[in-house]
C-alpha cells in the first residue's frame, strides 16, 4: 500500500485552518446576529410597557378632574381637554426592563390623545466580529392609545333645576354607563369603561 505523500498531507493542513477558522467567524457572527435580537427585542418590550404605563398612569391622573367636571357641568369643555403624559412612570417601567427612556412625548387628537416612549437598552451588542458593537445599544419606540369610547352623553335633570342629576354614556360596544354626580363611582371602576388603553402603530 502507497502511503499519503508527506507533501500533500502539508498543504492540506493550512486549508484545515482557514476552514475551521472560517467556521468559528461564523458562528461568532450568528452569535452577535442572534444577541443583537435579542437586545432589540428586550428593548422593544421595555418601550412598550413604558408607553402603556405612561397611558395608564394618564387614564388614572385624569379622574378627578373629570369627576369634578360632573356637578359643575362641564364635562363637555373638560373631554376635550388634552391628557398630560406621566413620563416619569414611563422611566420607571424602562428602568425595570433595563433599558433607559431617551424620550417622552404626547400626540394630542380629539378624544384620541396618543404618548410615545423612546427607550434604549442598557447592554451594548459588543462582538468582536461587528465593528463599532462596542457601543452600540438597541433602541425602541412605542405608541400608547388614549381614547375616550363613549362620545356623546346625555345629561338628566331631573328637578328641572339646571342641576345635572344623571350622565348616561353610551359606548361603543354597546355598553351603557350611568354616573350620578353626586355620588360616582370609584374612579378605578369606570375608567376601563370610558377610556380604552392600547398600543398602537405610529
Amino acid at each position: 500500500m502507497t502511503g499519503r505523500p508527506r507533501k500533500d498531507a502539508g498543504q492540506a493542513f493550512p486549508i484545515y485552518i482557514m476552514m475551521v477558522a472560517g467556521l468559528l467567524f461564523l458562528a461568532l457572527a450568528f452569535f452577535a446576529v442572534g444577541k443583537a435580537s435579542a437586545l432589540r427585542n428586550g428593548s422593544q418590550g421595555a418601550a412598550d410597557a413604558a408607553a402603556l404605563a405612561a397611558a395608564q398612569q394618564a387614564r388614572t391622573n385624569f379622574g378627578p378632574g373629570f369627576y369634578a367636571s360632573l356637578p359643575g357641568n362641564m364635562l363637555d369643555t373638560f373631554l376635550v381637554a388634552p391628557f398630560v403624559a406621566p413620563c416619569s412612570e414611563a422611566e420607571r417601567l424602562a428602568s425595570a426592563n433595563d433599558a433607559d427612556k431617551k424620550l417622552c412625548y404626547p400626540t394630542y387628537g380629539l378624544l384620541r390623545d396618543r404618548i410615545t416612549v423612546e427607550v434604549e437598552g442598557r447592554k451594548a451588542v459588543d462582538s468582536s466580529v461587528i465593528p463599532g458593537s462596542q457601543d452600540k445599544k438597541a433602541k425602541a419606540e412605542a405608541t400608547a392609545l388614549i381614547e375616550f369610547r363613549c362620545p356623546n352623553p346625555k345629561a338628566v335633570d331631573f328637578n328641572s333645576d339646571g342641576v345635572q342629576d344623571l350622565f348616561i354614556f353610551t359606548c361603543r360596544d354597546g355598553e351603557i354607563l350611568e354616573i350620578p354626580p353626586a355620588s360616582p363611582p370609584p374612579w378605578e371602576s369606570v375608567s376601563r369603561t370610558l377610556f380604552d388603553v392600547r398600543l398602537v402603530d405610529q
